[in-house]
């Protein structure tokens, strides 16, 4: 996972009022397993910052994977 990946979490965040599923964007690396992921609404408008581990994301792909021969 890198800085700008579009990432889904896999788990539930109660506390931060965030639920699996929700999609966003990854803004900082802080270590090699973890990130510091962007949450904002359809107008762009951010509505919360997580700390979360690569174990809670799932990156997500616009576009099919490269087929290698």
């Amino acid at each position: 996972m890198k800085t700008l990946d579009v990432v889904a979490l896999v788990n539930d965040f109660p506390k931060e009022g965030l639920q699996r599923g929700q999609v966003g964007t990854i803004v900082e690396t802080l270590s090699p397993a973890v990130f510091l992921v962007e949450f904002a609404d359809m107008q762009g408008e951010a509505y919360a910052f997580l700390t979360v581990t690569e174990a809670d994301l799932l990156v997500l792909h616009h576009q099919p994977a490269l087929k290698v021969a």
